[in-house]
């Protein structure tokens, strides 16, 4: 009897190591979720990552891709767009931007694309609105207030703040919603 060969997924396997890479990533940093450690959990051989991305940093920015939609987000003042993103902080924690916002990551290229990807998403964004709404100094501004939601976000994770991570979303976004317009 000749044992038949497993046919590949190619499409499945590609999500399972996007989704597996995403949760590790958002649980530990960039730096330290391994490649051995995301094929685990993804139930496939490691060496898929290389066939299918590249590497770690190519997965990297292919979870940061999936991330991100096909359309730019509105900015963190707009209500929906921050339930969003603090529902999704409580939910799975901070994602990898936020991590980039903290520390470089060891890697130059997921690195770069990680602050190019902050300022594109976050940043730019609430830059626009508050250029248009004739802000002083929008860009700052706006980097302050991105610096403030991250802090917090991460805070929260982390357990060093009780009284943060005891917060559900809907009341933590409704307190930053506050805070965010009162730095405006």
């Amino acid at each position: 009897m000749t044992d038949t060969p497993r046919r590949r997924d190619a499409g499945r396997t590609r999500a399972a190591l996007l989704k597996a890479a995403a949760e590790l990533f958002a649980e530990r940093g960039f730096a330290q979720a391994t490649i051995r450690d995301i094929g685990e959990r993804a139930g496939v051989d490691s060496a898929m990552i290389a066939r299918y991305f590249g590497g770690k940093a190519q997965l990297y920015v292919a979870v940061l891709h999936e991330e991100q939609g096909a359309e730019d987000p509105p900015d963190l003042l707009d209500t929906d767009r921050l339930r969003e993103l603090v529902g999704r902080a409580v939910r799975q924690g901070p994602g990898p931007l936020y991590h980039a916002a903290l520390h470089p990551h060891d890697d130059p290229q997921a690195d770069e694309y990680s602050r190019t990807e902050l300022h594109r998403r976050i940043v730019t964004p609430l830059a626009g609105r508050l250029r248009a709404d004739a802000v002083d100094r929008p860009q700052a501004r706006a980097e302050l207030l991105t610096a403030a939601v991250v802090g917090v976000l991460i805070g929260r994770s982390s357990g060093a703040l009780p009284a943060l991570t005891a917060l559900d979303a809907d009341t933590l976004t409704s307190l930053l919603t506050q805070v965010l317009s009162s730095m405006e």
